[in-house]
């Protein structure tokens, strides 16, 4: 034991939730896009920060992220709160933490307390949970 929190657990401090993927980055990034896919829900962009940063000439870890949504589901959420579009579409960060691929995302119950949303509205953003639990399942 080395002290470290569970990576698969809520940071309080931030409110993100972070699982250790078996996939490379890129592989963990094609899973989640197939499976947000097959569930309905738009992707709107894959940020892929490290080949940005390769193309400055600078290195930072494999780092993506990847945007996605209902607007059946998020809609509801900024109408009752226009301040959450801050955080929506939801965002799933696929990243390389020396051999070990994670996955780290706002919780939604950090999104539920950030802008004081009904336990219905933030439903509307827990399916997060089990994508990712899908995605890390691989």
């Amino acid at each position: 034991m080395t002290g470290e929190p569970d990576p698969n657990q809520l940071d309080d401090r931030s409110g993100v939730i972070t699982k250790r993927s078996p996939l490379s980055v890129d592989d963990a990034v094609a899973r989640l896009l197939a499976l947000v896919t097959s569930k309905g829900m738009k992707v709107f962009a894959v940020i892929d920060h490290s080949g940005a940063a390769a193309g400055v000439g600078l290195t930072l870890r494999d780092t993506k992220v990847v945007v996605f949504g209902s607007p059946l589901a998020g809609t509801p959420v900024m109408q009752a709160s226009p301040l959450a579009a801050l955080d929506l579409p939801l965002k799933v960060l696929v990243w390389a933490d020396g051999s070990q691929t994670k996955v780290s995302y706002t919780a939604p119950s950090a999104l539920m307390a950030r802008y004081a949303l009904t336990p219905e509205l933030a439903a509307q953003l827990a399916g997060i949970d089990a994508l990712t639990n899908a995605l890390v399942a691989a």
